[in-house]
């Protein structure tokens, strides 16, 4: 692996309304390195800082305290140098423009021009394996599709880090295995970094290459599961190591819900 790691979370801790009666901690002493091509998962009970900490990393937020670095630069740099992008659980997709379009988005924001912004949405489609539907609207799309639309947006400038955050929450089971699937064909494909915001202990087995337990606010690691399935089908659930996986998932979640 390369020294130097995609994100870096040293000593973190995050503070809202700081000195306030309302003061609230949310984050207290993260220490977290992801290298280059990992798919991590972040997960932990409700209010832990899950999606905290991700804002962290994506410069949405600034910690009160400790440093994030994003390619061995500042989480602020490395959203000025566009090194990452986010999709979130809604889609958020523009209903008016077309699904091309929609994906072309950022491109247009970085100056592309419009045979390059049009070769590279069909690139895109492709890659999320939706070639014909870069003319319909997002209304006309199911939400499985709207999310592939809303990957590919993210990806569409080629950012080597993708935070998400619960991106199926609102999806039924079975089009979120089918999006399971689709997300770690993509990661694999593209050598993109992942960061993942989840509450589901199956989809953390099953998509991750290490699993971060958060203990409940102020959010700490409590641990680190290490994931081994190897490549993943549609039979990895049905295997014994799956069932092993989210086992020791599970038993992290109950040790740190007994702390509370």
């Amino acid at each position: 692996m390369s020294s130097e790691h995609a994100v870096s979370v040293t000593e973190v801790g995050k503070v809202f309304n700081e000195g306030s009666v309302d003061e609230v901690a949310a984050l207290s002493g993260i220490d977290l390195n992801i290298e280059p091509g990992e798919f991590v998962s972040l997960i932990g009970p409700s209010g832990c800082g899950k999606s905290t900490l991700l804002r962290l990393i994506g410069d949405l937020l600034e910690p009160s305290a400790g440093a994030v670095s994003v390619f061995g630069k500042s989480a602020h740099q490395a959203r000025m140098d566009q090194n990452y992008g986010m999709v979130f659980q809604h889609a958020g997709l523009f209903d008016w423009r077309k699904v091309a379009a929609n994906i072309e988005l950022p491109l247009e924001l970085r100056d592309w021009s419009k045979a390059d912004r049009a070769a590279r949405s069909k690139e895109m489609l492709d890659l999320v394996k939706l070639p014909d539907f870069g003319n319909h609207y997002p209304r006309q799309l199911s939400g499985g599709m709207q999310q592939r639309v809303s990957i590919a947006r993210a990806l569409s400038f080629k950012p080597k880090l993708l935070l998400m955050d619960e991106p199926f929450g609102a999806l039924d089971e079975m089009t979120r295995e089918h999006m399971q699937i689709e997300l770690l064909r993509i990661w694999e494909e593209t050598g993109t970094t992942v960061v993942f915001v989840m509450h589901s202990i199956p989809e953390a087995a099953f998509l991750s290459n290490r699993v971060v337990v958060l203990s409940p606010r102020p959010g700490r690691v409590h641990s680190i599961i290490e994931v081994n399935l190897g490549q993943r089908t549609e039979d990895t659930r049905e295997n014994p190591e799956f069932f092993s996986t989210a086992t020791k998932i599970r038993e992290a979640l109950r040790a740190v819900e007994a702390t509370q």
